[in-house]
């Protein structure tokens, strides 16, 4: 086939996204595909790429900060979100595979333009991206499919801090990554955490911090593959936790009996349907040391990087990164056949 794929864009994820995109399309043309790979927020001309069908090897190293979007911002006075020539780079494709965290790539809006246009691509269509992204959305839709979910509360930018059980943890609503995230166990610290979640969005939810064991699920194609044990050595799963090497132990499978298996994995396929999600997911739970698994959030888009958890728990289930990559692909390609 012949395969573009989209990274990068305008979004505090836009490194992690990069370094996704690049390992996607090394992996895609050693399946013998012809690849492309391009930065969705750069003009083509601009943009560090391969013609479909060259043999570059593609390359990007994840800084230890998150991209700064504000400085990204600043290269384009019109606001625009796609750089020039992108949309007919993406035509010239049999698939677009769709390797963007954040921002515009995972909140549906692309996902909208690739629709309205007929263009065929991986993941999840734009309504689904749109709900799974906006952590709050998500959550009520998954509560309503009956996950339990650590308590909550919205705040705006400009509003006064509330008045919460401690400890907390405060994020972004519509950031992935850990981008933004703080763990607060004193109150003086609440104002820091809520200024440091507002540098990304206007809108940040508060939860209540379970207590208990980490573990994510992926869904691919249908079916929830083995799940992860994620155990940071720091005692937070930080931005620097996930993808600096040698800062976490991921378990996979997790350290769960066959019945805490089976149930943390129906939870993510229920998660997976309740958003209308498409070819493949990953949600987050926390497992509390009550006996209760609790729903923390889902990803349309999940990352692909050398220490990501989909590509783990692919392994885990016999199927390599490769083939992962190829069997994405292959998703996307027969659905829109029909």
């Amino acid at each position: 086939m012949k395969i573009a794929v989209l990274a990068g864009g305008l979004s505090p994820e836009h490194d992690v996204s990069m370094t996704s995109g690049a390992l996607v399309a090394n992996a895609l043309a050693k399946r013998g595909h012809s690849v492309a790979l391009c930065d969705v927020y750069l003009p083509m001309s601009n943009s560090r790429q391969a013609v479909f069908g060259g043999t570059e090897k593609f390359e990007y190293e994840i800084p230890p900060v998150p991209t700064s979007v504000s400085k990204m911002r600043k290269m384009y006075a019109d606001g625009r979100l796609i750089g020039d020539g992108v949309i007919d780079f993406c035509r010239e494709a049999d698939v677009v595979f769709t390797a963007l965290h954040g921002g515009a790539g995972e909140d549906g809006h692309i996902q909208a333009l690739l629709e309205m246009l007929g263009i065929k691509f991986t993941g999840s269509d734009m309504a689904s991206c749109h709900a799974a992204m906006d952590k709050h959305i998500s959550k009520l839709i998954c509560e309503k499919a009956g996950l339990d979910a650590p308590p909550c509360v919205i705040v705006k930018k400009g509003e006064a801090a509330p008045d919460i059980e401690l400890p907390a943890v405060v994020k972004p609503c519509s950031c992935g990554s850990s981008v933004g995230v703080t763990f607060v166990y004193e109150k003086d610290a609440l104002k820091a955490a809520l200024d440091e979640a507002f540098k990304y969005e206007e809108r940040v939810i508060i939860e209540k911090k379970i207590e208990g064991r980490e573990f994510s699920v992926s869904v691919l194609g249908g079916r929830a593959l083995p799940s992860v044990e994620i155990l940071p050595k720091s005692g937070t799963y930080d931005f620097i936790s996930k993808y600096k090497s040698g800062l976490t132990e991921e378990i996979c499978p997790g350290r769960l009996d066959e019945s805490e298996e089976k149930e943390i994995e129906r939870l993510a396929l229920t998660a997976h349907g309740a958003l209308g999600l498409g070819d493949y997911s990953r949600s987050d739970f926390i497992y509390g040391y009550d006996g209760k698994f609790y729903y923390l959030e889902t990803n349309a888009l999940p990352g692909m990087t050398k220490n990501s958890l989909l590509p783990m728990s692919a392994r885990a289930a016999g199927i390599e990164y490769e083939e992962l990559c190829e069997k994405i692909c292959a998703l996307a390609y027969e659905r829109k056949k029909k």
